[in-house]
């Protein structure tokens, strides 16, 4: 797997070469509004350089919550279609509302491997451009790569600065990190907690993808804890993140991409598959085959606390699956501070489907430690046709936290679904 994998050791040089390109074709979008339409890879990197600049040019939209998609902005908007592999639902039908509202091709672009259907329906509708990824780099090892920069050049970075610092990044220091991380799974510390300056809390997305994903696996792996604050425990490795300004984001995402490899490497696993992630995907794939939505076993808000209590051993962690709108962040966050505080054991959140394609593998791959809890509305936040399909939204995410919730259950984990409204979830 590695032999095909390993592009992204390439992509400061390469992307160097690309900078002025990329800044003279940014420079020619001239639209108030960018959507990107991506999931996990194609979406976090971008997230996480939008936010080091605090710009709101540029919308992220990697959520099939109906009401976040109803709110993405569409006058005087350029749409941005991400996906590697070219299939990825959430991604084909956010395309599809996206060009309900717009049907101009010159105002989308897509990124993607080659000859994927993607690069295909490009093509067919009139996409301003097409920019193709060299197909030997995964997608969450994609950031500096088309994936991220193109991104970043709409939000008006330096490109060429940015890989420049990537390629003078420490690679001895970066191995030893790796090292270093194995080390402390196997000596039980394997809650990574990632500490964070507050004005770049957003690269902990990041970074909780590329760990996630690239090492739970073999019924190992680490759990990555982003976070801005300090927090201790028996099981935790803390790191430090330094980031005085964006363009050291280069520099830090290269050195979390070697480390990474190298602690699965360490661990004995592949860092560069994800079965899991896939599982999920069939699993959903079957839930939307056989319409109407099953029932599933679920409870109000009120009950979490107990069943909690009841639940989690010591080392366990616990993983809050949001399956809400965007816009809940300090909401969620304080949800997670006070079920880690009330437990004693490190506690993560996730919007859901977005975690499907980081922590999901985490989840079902990783160490039995995992308790989750699924937070579900009771009622579809907004009405939303999927134009082309044969359900909306509503139907997509709820499909979509069914199918993960029965594959949580194959693999024998805890797991509890909530339905109900946020204010009435209790710990």
């Amino acid at each position: 797997m590695a032999a095909n994998r390993l592009g992204w050791l390439d992509t400061p040089a390469a992307m160097q070469r690309q900078a002025a390109d990329l800044q003279q074709w940014a420079a020619g979008i001239d639209a108030q509004h960018i959507v990107l339409l991506g999931m996990g890879g194609s979406s976090l990197g971008p997230e996480v350089l939008r936010a080091a600049v605090g710009s709101s040019r540029l919308t992220v939209c990697d959520t099939t919550d109906p009401a976040t998609v109803a709110s993405m902005p569409v006058d005087d908007t350029f749409f941005l279609v991400s996906s590697k592999s070219g299939t990825t639902l959430e991604v084909n039908t956010l395309f599809a509302y996206a060009w309900s509202r717009v049907t101009d091709g010159s105002r989308f672009a897509a990124i993607t491997d080659p000859g994927t259907s993607l690069a295909t329906l490009a093509s067919e509708h009139g996409f301003a451009r097409t920019f193709v990824n060299p197909p030997d780099i995964g997608g969450r090892y994609s950031v500096l790569s088309y994936f991220g920069l193109v991104p970043a050049a709409l939000l008006g970075y330096d490109v060429a600065a940015l890989c420049e610092r990537a390629a003078t990044f420490d690679a001895e220091a970066a191995v030893e990190f790796g090292l270093a991380l194995a080390d402390a799974q196997r000596a039980g510390r394997d809650k990574v907690t990632i500490v964070s300056p507050p004005a770049f809390g957003a690269f902990g997305l990041w970074v909780e993808q590329l760990i996630a994903e690239s090492t739970g696996k073999r019924g190992t792996g680490l759990v990555p804890i982003p976070t801005t604050d300090a927090e201790s425990g028996a099981d935790r490795e803390i790191v430090n993140v330094a980031i005085d300004d964006a363009l050291d984001l280069g520099a830090e995402f290269f050195r979390w991409e070697v480390a990474t490899a190298i602690a699965g490497h360490a661990l004995g696993i592949d860092p560069f598959d994800e079965p899991n992630v896939t599982e999920s995907k069939q699993n959903t794939s079957r839930v939307l085959e056989r319409l109407p939505l099953p029932e599933v076993p679920s409870v109000r808000g009120n009950a979490i606390g107990e069943w909690l209590q009841s639940t989690v051993r010591p080392g366990d962690y616990v993983s809050l699956q949001a399956y809400i709108p965007y816009g809940n962040d300090a909401t969620l966050e304080r949800l997670r501070r006070r079920v880690g505080d009330a437990l004693g054991v490190a506690a993560t959140v996730g919007y859901g489907p977005r975690f499907l394609h980081s922590t999901g593998q985490l989840h079902k791959g990783g160490p039995d430690s995992v308790v989750a809890v699924q937070l579900v509305p009771r009622t579809p936040t907004a009405d939303v046709p999927i134009p082309g399909y044969p359900y909306d939204f509503g139907t997509l995410i709820n499909a979509q936290s069914i199918g993960d919730y029965q594959s949580l259950i194959a693999h024998e984990r805890r797991v509890l679904r909530v339905v109900d409204d946020m204010s009435e979830v209790a710990v």
